[in-house]
């Protein structure tokens, strides 16, 4: 360590905890979800949402099945304000949604928020102080008495608003800075919050416990979590509420680990928006319940839809590796993952059971409304099974897999030498140059084929050293007959290795192609591929494709 900062940090104390539970446990259900995107992600934009950003994040909200928005604080400032108004005047709230709003504990905010409140039927006023030793010594000089009175007070006016107000009011309190204070602390001033309320089985309160900063590795949260639990009054009543930022870069692992030890709502925001590292995502947070089997009440099977309001209401983009939902996170240049994963998909499509099972994709990425077609992508780190994924999925060549090592050491030599990703476009390009366009040293011009039971034969007419030559061929098969056709004027001599076809295309306007292989004394193995309606014609011609390329 750096002299400088000799004695400057020091490591988070423990928790004495001695009999935990959390983890053993296992989460088997999902949280109450509370979406801070309009209010805590807002006011950690460079340039804050307006009305009709607001509206338009707003309705994705509903959309994605969120119960619980947290829209801002709307004593702060007009915008605020007038965007709740916006929400109640038109009518915008759905019944079962509860919406919340944050105010400090001073009269005239909380006036003007229970006026922006008029006409909500259900409302959560998440009422706040901070309460560490580091903000109580350093920020407002107070002492721990003076911090309770302040909460006090704030719920004392809360419920004085709340008389003069039609619609149901909740109570949401959160000691800010919670993982700066002190456990016996910030249990002390949640059970007085409580008591002063009047919590009861009709009357519940939810105390959030925001790690503001996060401050501690994530099991030291989760102890703190559990700590609280047994320590808060009337516990059956209490909500608990997380609400982590990324600091340390462990909000999600964080949440998880106090979903175990007793939570049971979190707010966070969609890709992480917030303060500083940002808060915790909930996307993440959902789609690792999903990939455990666990429902989690949000709907994220268009997250394309997701990306772009949120993209364009934060004017934030979006880490290509942001997990579930990042441009590349769905995509392998590896060969070895390239390999991987187009066998799982194969193996995927073909087994009985729906269970996911594909290396290196923990999700199904058509289950958020991604498609295939970007999972393989080439770059010279590539390997040859990714290339064959390629010129199947996007072009129907379906490549023996004997030949997929030759068209590999073809577009890894372009890779290398361009220095970057091939757009799929490029590789079917490097295919029909290698393939269909390369340079003839013989051609074939026409065929005529008949069959009969035990031999099939041949009239072959090819052009070859600047002539055009007809020949005839008898053989036990189409391809035997043009070869023997051909070997009486060609010089080269060669076997045939193996062969292969399929059809590609809509059934009304389906293609053959066909793959042959040969070999000869001074080449192993060399493959030609032939594409036509008719699938005798495809094989000669894949004969031919191969011959131009073994002995060019």
């Amino acid at each position: 360590m750096n002299q400088t900062m000799q004695g400057k940090y020091k490591p988070y104390p423990q928790i004495d905890l001695p009999n935990r539970i959390w983890p053993t446990k296992t989460i088997t259900t999902a949280p109450v979800w509370c979406s801070v995107d309009l209010r805590d992600g807002n006011q950690a934009l460079i340039n804050p949402m307006n009305m009709e950003k607001k509206l338009e994040l707003f309705t994705l909200l509903l959309k994605l099945g969120f119960k619980e928005i947290e829209v801002g604080f709307p004593s702060a400032s007009k915008v605020e304000f007038d965007f709740l108004r916006r929400l109640v005047d038109d009518k915008l709230i759905p019944e079962d949604v509860t919406i919340q709003v944050l105010v400090q504990a001073r009269e005239h905010l909380i006036a003007k928020t229970f006026e922006a409140l008029k006409g909500v039927k259900k409302a959560t006023v998440h009422l706040y102080n901070s309460t560490s030793v580091a903000q109580r010594k350093i920020v407002f000089g107070m002492s721990k008495e003076e911090i309770i009175s302040l909460a006090m007070e704030g719920v004392d006016l809360v419920k004085k608003y709340e008389k003069e107000h039609e619609g149901k009011i909740f109570l949401e309190y959160s000691p800010e800075s919670f993982t700066g204070t002190e456990l016996e602390f910030a249990a002390e001033i949640s059970n007085a919050v409580t008591h002063r309320w009047g919590i009861s089985p009709t009357r519940k309160v939810i105390i959030n416990l925001p790690a503001t900063v996060e401050m501690a590795t994530p099991n030291i949260y989760a102890d703190q979590i559990e700590w609280m639990a047994r320590h808060l009054d009337n516990r059956e009543n209490v909500i608990i509420s997380t609400h982590t930022h990324n600091d340390r870069g462990t909000s999600i692992a964080a949440t998880e680990l106090a979903l175990l030890a007793g939570a049971d709502r979190v707010e966070g925001t969609l890709l992480s928006n917030g303060e500083r590292t940002g808060n915790v995502d909930i996307i993440t947070l959902a789609l690792n319940l999903t990939t455990q089997g666990v429902d989690s009440k949000l709907n994220f099977t268009d997250i394309n839809e997701v990306l772009d309001v949120v993209e364009r209401c934060t004017e934030l983009p979006t880490h290509p590796r942001h997990p579930y939902v990042g441009e590349l996170v769905y995509t392998a240049f590896s060969g070895s993952h390239q390999d991987a994963i187009n066998k799982g998909l194969a193996y995927q499509k073909n087994k009985e059971d729906n269970f996911w099972e594909v290396p290196y994709l923990p999700i199904d990425p058509t289950d958020l409304g991604r498609t295939y077609e970007s999972i393989i992508r080439i770059n010279s780190q590539s390997g040859k099974g990714g290339i064959a994924y390629i010129l199947e999925k996007n072009y129907g060549y379906q490549l023996p897999k004997a030949m997929h090592p030759e068209i590999g050491r073809t577009v890894q030599g372009v890779t290398d030498e361009k220095g970057r990703e091939l757009e799929p476009q490029e590789i079917l390009k490097i295919f029909d140059d290698s393939y269909f366009n390369m340079k003839e040293h013989i051609s074939l011009i026409d065929i005529t084929l008949s069959s009969g039971k035990k031999v099939s034969t041949c009239s072959l007419t090819y052009g070859y050293n600047g002539e055009t030559i007809t020949a005839n061929g008898e053989g036990n098969g189409p391809i035997d007959a043009c070869k023997n056709a051909l070997m009486k004027d060609y010089k080269n001599e060669f076997t045939i290795n193996s062969y292969f076809e399929h059809s590609r295309g809509d059934k009304s306007s389906a293609e053959a192609v066909a793959y042959i292989e040969i070999q000869s004394k001074n080449i192993l193995s060399c493959f030609g591929v032939g594409v036509d309606s008719d699938i005798t014609t495809a094989s000669i011609k894949a004969m031919f494709s191969a011959l131009n390329r073994a002995f060019h």
